[in-house]
Order: structure tokens, then C-alpha cells, then sequence
């Protein structure tokens, strides 16, 4: 973290409160003045394929900072090898009522109960329209409106209104700021919906890879029964995982009883967890994103051990400021040199004993 990030620009954005702190960096992004590298950092050992993508490092930026694509290229010129908008749902939303973002500081933590506020899917398709031939990795995060009368079916419009525009498509049905929406993790409601998106690939023959954001709050038996639904499905990853509901007794602030999803170094034991619990699933059919309480190199490199291929963070950002991409990247070069295995061989090293830590560690 720079010096100057820290004693002078973090005390200033939070003098604000959390959402308006957002709404500035957002504006700093989009007008130059937060700068990184200037592009992606990468090396030999960073660089994989995967999914069909050449992603120039394994570290992204998670949903849920960029919702509506105001600023993926400006996320990537940060240094982070892709970029995740979203959650975008067919309608433009308010959201649901403020204050809506909490906070944590004693916890490197936030609480959010955001609510999917966003302009749309037309407002999406302009901002990735107007990319234009720009390169980059930038994945489209689609989810359904708080009143939809199917839900599954503002995902299928999700996919064919944005797929077009994006290196891939997340189904997000992992969020707790919708009411019920996490009960498409449900086996019936989850196989329609994969089945109905999936179906909706195959009709547009717009070929993008599909990923599905599950939980952190799910036993390893729910979180087999999905990975073999997204097998049946041919979905093509899984990102393990969104914001918990849970809230462990270490949290210290004041704010630790709001409710909505915690996100930040609570988040880090629970949803590894549930990622190495993934990757023993899996064995090796799908391929897995790591989010959830990522600050460090040694975070992310434990991601990978836990049976990442690829990780995201978010919340870190808010705490550690906009030269963190390039510091956790090149941390995790020198981990991985110090290794001696590559990012695929790393993957999943420590998953059998990192699947029974108590989520609390």
C-alpha cells in the first residue's frame, strides 16, 4: 500500500460515507486520475489460458464495484489481468434503501445490502459497445430484478442482450440482497436455469464461456450437487464465492450487526473452505475462480493451492487502495518462482486439507 494512498487519500474517502466514497472512485477511474501500470502486469509463470481466454495474470476484479461497465479498462490499467461488471438485471433498479453500505474498518471488512442497483442491460450495452476492438478480459455479471415474474428469464435476457459484448457471461445467484434469489442454488430451480441459459447459447450461437457465483454458506454436499449441475449443463466454471450471511464472533465494529453481505477478511476462511470443497467435487471437470477475502499475495497463492485457477478480489481496494493489483501480482510471481510450479500444477495442492478447516480459522 503507497504511503501517499494511505495517509492522505483513504482518510479523505472515508470522511464520506461508503456509497459516495464509490460513486468518487468511480469518477477518479474514469477521468484518469487513479493510474496503475497502465496495463495488465504479467510474466511467464502469471500467464495461463483457461477457458478459452489468454488472461495475462490470474488476479481480477470481482463484480459489484463496476455494475453498470463504466470503467473496465481503467480496472485493467490498474494492473489486474480481468475485469468482472455487474450485476446487471434486465430493468434499471434503485436498489434497496440507505444507507446500504457499512464499513468494518477494524475488520478490513464491508457490509453491503446493495440490492442489484443498476441502469440495466441498455445502459450496459452501450458502456461495452463502446469499448469498441479494446483488449482485455471483461466478463459481464447478469442477474434478475427483485420483481421479476421469472427470474430465470431475466437470465436468459441477460445472456442475449450482453453475451455479444463481453469475454464471458457469470450467472450470479449468490447474492443475499434479493430476497429468495439464493434459493436458485436449490437442484430443481438450479437445473431450469442452467438448462434455460444454456439453452440460450446454443440458440444465439454466441459462444461465450458461462460461469455460475455460488454462496460461501453452502455444505459440501449443496456444493457437489452444483457442480454436477453445471457439469450436466456444460457450464464452464465456478466462482466460489459471493458475500457471506454469517458473521463470525471475531468482528469487532460497531457495524458488524447490519445486515447483508460481508465481504473483506471475514469472508477469506469460509469461502476458501468452500472453494477447496469445489475443487474436490470437481475433480478436475471444472475449472474454479477463488473471491472472497483476498488482500495479499500469500491470499491469492493460497486460493490457487485451495484449487483457484483464477482469483478476484474487491473489498481489499477499499482498504489497500488502487496499487494493490500490481503488488498482490507481482507478490505472487515471486511465490510461485519460490514454488517452483506453475499456477496449473499449484492448483488445488491443498485442497483436501483446507475443505475440513473450520471456516473460522
Amino acid at each position: 500500500m503507497s504511503a501517499f494512498f494511505r495517509l492522505a487519500v483513504r482518510p479523505a474517502l472515508f470522511a464520506l460515507d461508503p456509497e459516495t466514497a464509490h460513486n468518487v472512485t468511480l469518477f477518479a477511474l474514469r477521468h484518469g486520475f487513479a493510474r496503475g501500470p497502465g496495463k495488465p502486469a504479467t510474466s511467464e509463470r502469471l500467464r495461463q489460458t483457461l477457458l478459452g481466454l489468454d488472461f495475462p495474470n490470474p488476479l481480477g476484479l470481482a463484480a459489484g464495484f463496476d455494475k453498470n461497465a463504466d470503467v473496465p479498462d481503467a480496472v485493467l490499467r490498474l494492473g489486474f489481468g480481468f475485469a468482472e461488471c455487474g450485476t446487471v438485471t434486465p430493468q434499471p433498479q434503485p436498489g434497496n434503501p440507505k444507507p446500504r453500505i457499512f464499513r468494518l474498518a477494524e475488520d478490513e471488512a464491508v457490509i453491503n445490502r446493495l440490492g442489484f442497483n443498476n441502469k440495466g442491460h441498455e445502459a450496459a450495452h452501450r458502456r461495452l459497445a463502446a469499448r469498441g476492438a479494446s483488449g482485455g478480459v471483461v466478463g459481464i455479471n447478469i442477474g434478475a430484478n427483485k420483481d421479476a415474474a421469472d427470474r430465470v428469464a431475466d437470465y436468459v435476457a441477460g445472456y442475449r442482450r450482453l453475451a455479444a459484448l463481453a469475454r464471458y457471461v457469470t450467472v450470479n445467484i449468490s447474492s443475499p440482497n434479493t430476497p429468495g434469489l439464493r434459493g436458485l442454488q436449490n437442484p430443481g430451480e438450479l437445473d431450469d436455469l442452467l438448462g434455460r441459459v444454456a439453452e440460450a447459447r446454443r440458440e444465439t450461437g454466441i459462444g461465450r464461456p458461462i460461469l455460475l457465483k455460488i454462496a460461501p454458506d453452502l455444505d459440501a454436499a449443496a456444493i457437489t450437487a452444483i457442480v454436477e449441475t453445471c457439469i450436466a449443463h456444460g457450464i464452464d466454471g465456478l466462482i466460489v464465492s459471493n458475500t457471506t450471511i454469517t458473521r463470525p464472533e471475531t468482528l469487532r465494529s460497531a457495524h458488524a450487526k447490519e445486515t447483508g453481505g460481508l465481504s473483506g477478511r471475514p469472508l477469506f476462511h469460509p469461502a476458501t473452505r468452500a472453494l477447496a470443497q469445489a475443487f474436490l467435487a470437481a475433480k478436475g471437470r471444472l475449472p474454479l475462480i477463488g473471491a472472497g477475502g483476498v488482500a495479499t499475495a500469500e491470499d491469492a497463492f493460497r486460493k490457487i493451492a485451495a484449487g483457484a485457477r483464477l482469483v478476484q478480489l474487491y473489498t481489499a481496494m477499499v482498504y489497500r487502495g488502487p496499487g494493490l493489483p500490481a503488488e498482490i501480482c507481482a507478490g505472487l510471481d515471486r511465490l510461485l518462482a519460490e514454488s517452483n510450479l506453475p499456477i496449473a500444477q499449484l492448483c488445488g495442492r491443498d485442497a483436501a486439507r483446507l475443505a475440513d478447516e473450520s471456516p473460522t480459522a
